[in-house]
């Protein structure tokens, strides 16, 4: 009887070592491995809903997009390749003609060099009504160069004659050799 015993407390100790090995070394791992699929999922889930929320902002953000490629689109076309100053503010001068403005100077100034990006600064200087400026810098607006206009003053003339004299700083781009970007 007492060997009886002895079997049934080794099978009980076999059980039960059985079961511990079981517990440790199959459904402990697999459990770690459970949550950890629970956890990609959940993070899955979470990316999925705000891909989702931001899919919806994709129609105003191409209409931006496409707002600020024709604001700046025309940019690269706007900066010419070489500096062509003389051929441009015989341009500007033939606007001023254009539009009946008198008492004409265009002025450059000294040249600035930065990273690639060459600016140079033009005075510009005329008498006119102010309906004729206007329609000068609209003109000018359309030219295909860009340029920044830094400082306007219109000065009226004595004698209320509904002339004005301008007095304008602007500034011309060019890139030596090949364009930016």
């Amino acid at each position: 009887m007492f060997l009886r015993d002895k079997q049934q407390v080794l099978i009980c100790i076999v059980g039960a070592a059985m079961i511990g090995g079981f517990v440790l070394f199959r459904y402990l791992p697999l459990r770690q491995r459970i949550r950890a699929v629970e956890r990609a999922i959940a993070a899955q889930s979470v990316a999925a809903r705000k891909a989702w929320a931001q899919s919806g902002q994709l129609p105003v953000l191409r209409e931006h997009l496409a707002k600020l490629e024709k604001t700046v689109g025309d940019y690269e076309a706007k900066v010419p390749g070489r500096r062509n100053l003389g051929g441009f503010l015989h341009r500007i001068a033939g606007l001023m003609n254009e539009h009946n403005l008198k008492d004409q100077l265009v002025q450059p100034g000294k040249e600035i060099q930065a990273e690639g990006l060459n600016c140079i600064p033009v005075s510009m200087k005329c008498e006119g009504r102010l309906e004729q400026v206007f329609n000068f810098f609209t003109s000018l607006q359309a030219l295909d160069r860009l340029i920044r206009i830094e400082q306007i003053d219109l000065s009226n003339q004595n004698g209320f004659s509904g002339e004005v004299s301008m007095h304008t700083e602007a500034v011309i781009y060019y890139v030596e050799g090949t364009k930016p970007g």
